[in-house]
């Protein structure tokens, strides 16, 4: 496969830009090979500047629910265009798409907009802490919940993919209020508790991991942080900006029965634009600016071009949900089960886990719970499979550490065509 191109753009960008690249794991320092340049998508397929074509299983990251350049999203960005990119003011489609957000998670009663996942977590954050008046905050390891100086504390994803336990630039009197525990451990969140009385202002998050591979929750345990934090008068903080609208249409709050105090969303909600929510309960959201004394702004919080991407994706996605969602976890179990029967065939140890339409494959005997299950798999082969995937047109999520995501624009001959693809991939591995 010729990336000539590719690798010619790849040059010329890290004359501009760290690494070459404007988000780390876009690199492909994980995996090894040269990241293609990306021209245009269509549907389930990526192009690149060569003119190759790419299965796509990694969807920016999760908001190409339907597909690239999906009609109604594109016609809807087309329309609020005209209108102009952006006003610094209120429009009428802003309150049109938190209908819609509410109307799917009943634990959002107000919700503020901004424009990335990184900004709602971090705002969510300091309204915790504002609602309670205390300062330690509790995360999972391998759960990333953005670039926040004080959420980088052992946060997977792009961190976990360059082996960094935290962030250079991180003062180490902003990283002691974070609690990074071993996901899925309720007695570890119990000891917190019991460690840090009446200080623990919330518990943040994933309630399905994906920044350290596709990881669910065990059963009980999101049960447990629910009642332990309403115990201790802490909040219970769900960050939802992978998962939501991705595992059922209002979410794992929908689909684990969750009732949080906060959510975080994002991906999706945007349909493909730059877009982020925190919301939740009204008396603690009654105390964002300009009705109490917690201040958030964004000059692009509330974008008319997000907001059209956004009602257009979430509106059909509402009118559809029932074909949707059933179509997604039945392409989702056929390509995750069926790379899972080739690594048999090969002999390749693989774990699988997914829930709903994301996924990781871990090279590893498993089981995979939690970040240290998922920090024994092995990379080396992970890249080995990622590199042999991506020459047979298959792109993966290039880091062992991402989660894999599909949309409704995957047919069955896809799912043939990147199943017959891994068999003999697992052979180029097996054989290293």
């Amino acid at each position: 496969m010729n990336r000539n191109r590719s690798q010619a753009l790849q040059t010329r960008a890290e004359t501009f830009f760290p690494g070459g690249v404007n988000s780390p794991v876009r690199a492909f320092r994980a995996v090894g090979g040269a990241p293609p340049f990306v021209e245009r998508a269509e549907g389930a397929y990526l192009f690149d500047a060569d003119g190759n074509r790419f299965l796509d299983y990694f969807g920016s990251w999760g908001p190409m629910i339907l597909g690239h350049a999906f009609p109604p999203v594109v016609e809807a960005i087309e329309r609020a265009a005209r209108n102009s990119t952006s006003f610094g003011a209120s429009t009428a489609a802003e309150a049109d798409l938190a209908e819609r957000i509410a109307a799917c998670y009943p634990a959002i009663e107000t919700m503020r907009f901004v424009s990335s996942g990184t900004e709602a977590t971090m705002s969510a954050i300091r309204l915790a802490r504002a609602a309670t008046g205390r300062k330690i905050v509790v995360k999972f390891e391998g759960c990333y919940h953005g670039h926040a100086d004080g959420l980088l504390v052992k946060a997977g994803s792009g961190v976990a993919t360059f082996g960094i336990p935290g962030s250079a630039g991180v003062p180490e009197e902003i990283a002691r209020l974070t609690l990074a525990l071993p996901y899925n451990d309720v007695a570890a969140v119990e000891a917190a508790f019991a460690a840090h009385p009446e200080a623990i202002a919330a518990v943040i998050l994933e309630p399905v991991v994906g920044n350290a591979g596709c990881i669910p929750p065990a059963a009980g345990f999101l049960a447990a942080l629910r009642a332990l934090t309403a115990r201790h008068g802490a909040l219970l903080l769900v960050d939802e900006v992978m998962t939501g609208f991705r595992v059922a249409l209002g979410g794992a709050c929908q689909l684990y029965g969750i009732d949080p105090d906060l959510v975080t969303l994002g991906k999706i909600v945007g349909g493909g634009l730059p877009v982020g929510v925190f919301g939740g309960k009204r008396v603690f959201m009654d105390l964002v600016s300009p009705l109490g004394p917690v201040y958030q702004a964004g000059t692009l919080s509330g974008n008319p071009l997000a907001m059209a991407a956004g009602l257009a994706t979430l509106g059909y996605l509402q009118e559809h949900a029932a074909e949707i969602y059933a179509r997604l976890e039945s392409a989702s179990r056929t390509v995750a089960e069926g790379v899972a029967q080739e690594a048999a065939r090969a002999g390749v140890v693989l774990t699988t886990n997914r829930v709903g339409a994301m996924w990781t494959w871990f090279f590893t005997p498993g089981p995979v719970a939690n970040y240290d299950d998922a920090a024994r798999a092995d990379t080396a082969a992970f890249g080995r499979f990622h590199r042999t995937m991506l020459e047979a047109g298959v792109w993966l999520p290039p880091s062992q550490f991402e989660a894999a995501f599909l949309s409704t624009a995957h047919t069955d001959a896809d799912l043939e065509a990147t199943i017959a693809a891994a068999g003999k991939a697992f052979c180029a591995v097996a054989s290293a």
